[in-house]
């Protein structure tokens, strides 16, 4: 095959193919159905003008029939009044009157059978046209209902066109929610562990931070003593507030003592003397 006729032949199979996605059949129905009109339209135009053409020759022999009745009686007059040659020209016109409608009444009897005929034509394609346009209605409506089925079909499946273009809208909005969501999360813990300087102030300073990292410290050295109390090794941990509230107490304990071992040293002296 030569490539002139490969191409020929895809180009062919291309346009079909297009032509076949583009053509409705209800915009076809009713060009056949318009066609089928205008065809119709036609009959009945050359019915009309067959009559017509008929009702002319009938005319012309009612006025050859007269004119042949008139010269009839010119004859009669003209041997009433022993003039034969005048009877005899007037015959002789009569004769050629009587050769001219029996030519009419042969074209009468064709027209009149052609627009019979027609006229046959005509009914049998109204009633062909009646019967397309009710199919055509009905195939029509027939048509309109599968489509808007398949059309609903296709949306709750979700193959649609248009519900296919939702869902990728969905799902590219989902991605970018949880692309967002990642990125504000490690911000955070980047803000946290200090790899970012927070310019907004809401963070807290370095002395915030070295608290907050004290606390943690503390709340593991109390998650290993419990871990040893339990295990027999140490007595129970202390709370943060029972050690806050113990802390002052000894404080105020070792106060007196250090105030007194100074007295004493010093009336130890006056007493020996």
């Amino acid at each position: 095959m030569s490539v002139m006729k490969r191409l020929s032949m895809i180009f062919k199979s291309k346009a079909n193919k297009a032509l076949d996605k583009m053509e409705d059949p209800r915009e076809t129905l009713d060009y056949s159905y318009q066609r089928q009109l205008e065809l119709l339209q036609k009959v009945r135009r050359g019915v009309a003008d067959v009559a017509t053409s008929r009702k002319r020759v009938e005319l012309q022999i009612t006025g050859l029939e007269k004119q042949s009745q008139r010269l009839e009686d010119q004859g009669r007059k003209a041997l009433s009044v022993g003039r034969e040659d005048l009877a005899r020209e007037a015959l002789q016109r009569r004769s050629g009157l009587q050769t001219q409608m029996a030519d009419l009444k042969v074209q009468h009897d064709n027209l009149q059978a052609e627009e019979e005929k027609l006229t046959t034509a005509s009914q049998r394609l109204q009633a062909k046209v009646d019967s397309f346009r009710t199919k055509k209605e009905t195939i029509k409506a027939t048509y309109t209902a599968a489509e808007a089925q398949t059309r609903i079909n296709e949306a709750f499946s979700g193959i649609s066109e248009e519900m296919g273009d939702v869902g990728l809208a969905i799902q590219r909005a989902e991605d970018k929610t949880a692309q967002m969501q990642a990125r504000a999360g490690a911000i955070d813990e980047l803000l946290a562990s200090g790899a970012l300087d927070d310019f907004s102030g809401t963070r807290g300073d370095d002395i915030q931070t070295e608290l907050d990292r004290m606390g943690g410290g503390m709340d593991v050295e109390l998650e290993l003593a419990r871990m040893k109390s339990e295990l027999g090794q140490g007595p129970a941990p202390k709370t943060a507030i029972e050690q806050g509230q113990q802390q002052p107490q000894q404080a105020q304990q070792a106060q007196p003592q250090q105030q007194s071992g100074p007295t004493q040293q010093y009336r130890q002296p006056g007493e020996g003397a």
